[in-house]
């Protein structure tokens, strides 16, 4: 009895502590929870076929688009290495038939569930599709960006930034803008309402799945000591609406490490005019691919 009414003070603390400002450091236990949600997350961004082996993105036009690495009349240049050959990628109405080998065969795309995968030695790539463009995102297992990484960074870890809340129902679409400039109407259950250093606030998530909220989000540390885009934070919808915020775990978009991802942005309603000093810090920012795979001008995220 005497440890669980020290454990219900200790919460309660906590609770004025980040409704007033002070934020209390985490305990040996909480600390070590987060440091392994650390190491499963840089493990998973390092691994074969991770974000950090992502080297190009190419929109094809429709008809032939080849690839290969030796013509300079490749639509799609390979680096050169073992087991690399040339083909054709041919796109029709929205579908892509593959022709390598003598053989052909058409690709299913990432939105489709789990893509078709065209592997060649370290190099792999398969078909994304984002609203009415069609593209090949290629992978790279030897890549610069993965053998150059350093590691991630990170703010100290803080229990006053793991905050117990309730969804508020409101299910609705939202529309989501992405770094290529589209936007998708997303389906939302509804909003998140917390309070954090004396201010009130509010979030809005996507759902990725029955129970599995998805938070897009930009504060004050944007651009500064966190990607200038803004963050990303998952989190399970509990029992009666329960959801833990554990900004600990807030984490840098695919765009902070390759320019050839189309990562969503926050929506207006998810900016907040407050300092979450906690997650991942910032990395190093890249620019976005252009139609044909190249960059576009700095300052576009």
């Amino acid at each position: 009895m005497r440890h669980a009414r020290a454990l219900g003070n200790c919460a309660a603390l906590l609770a004025i502590g980040a409704a007033c400002g002070v934020l209390w450091p985490a305990s040996d236990v909480y600390r070590a929870q987060i440091e392994e949600w650390r190491r499963q997350r840089e493990a998973a961004l390092t691994a074969d076929g991770g974000w950090l082996t992502v080297t190009g993105l190419f929109w094809l036009h429709e008809g032939a688009n080849s690839f290969g690495s030796s013509s300079a009349t490749t639509s799609i240049m390979l680096p050169a290495g073992p087991g690399v050959r040339e083909g054709e990628f041919d796109l029709h109405n929205g579908r892509v038939l593959l022709r390598m080998d003598g053989q052909m065969r058409v690709l299913q795309p990432d939105t489709a569930g789990k893509p078709d995968v065209v592997a060649m030695g370290s190099l792999s790539m398969f078909v994304i599709q984002r609203g009415d463009r069609v593209g090949i995102r290629l992978k790279d297992n030897n890549s610069r960006l993965r053998k150059d990484f350093k590691g991630l960074q990170y703010f100290p870890v803080s229990e006053g930034y793991r905050i117990a809340t309730r969804l508020q129902p409101d299910a609705k679409k939202i529309p989501i803008l992405n770094v290529l400039g589209q936007i998708e109407d997303t389906p939302s259950p509804g909003y998140v309402e917390f309070e954090l250093r004396g201010q009130k606030l509010r979030l809005t998530p996507v759902e990725e799945s029955p129970n599995a909220l998805f938070f897009i989000f930009r504060d004050l540390t944007a651009g500064k000591e966190t990607y200038g885009s803004g963050r990303f934070l998952d989190a399970e919808l509990g029992k009666d609406g329960e959801v833990v915020l554990d900004f600990n775990k807030a984490y840098n978009p695919p765009c902070a490490f390759t320019p050839y991802a189309t990562c969503p942005l926050p929506p207006k309603q998810n900016r907040l005019a407050v300092r979450i000093e906690a997650g991942e810090r910032v990395a190093h920012a890249h620019s976005v691919p252009g139609p044909e795979g190249t960059p576009d001008p700095p300052g576009r995220q």
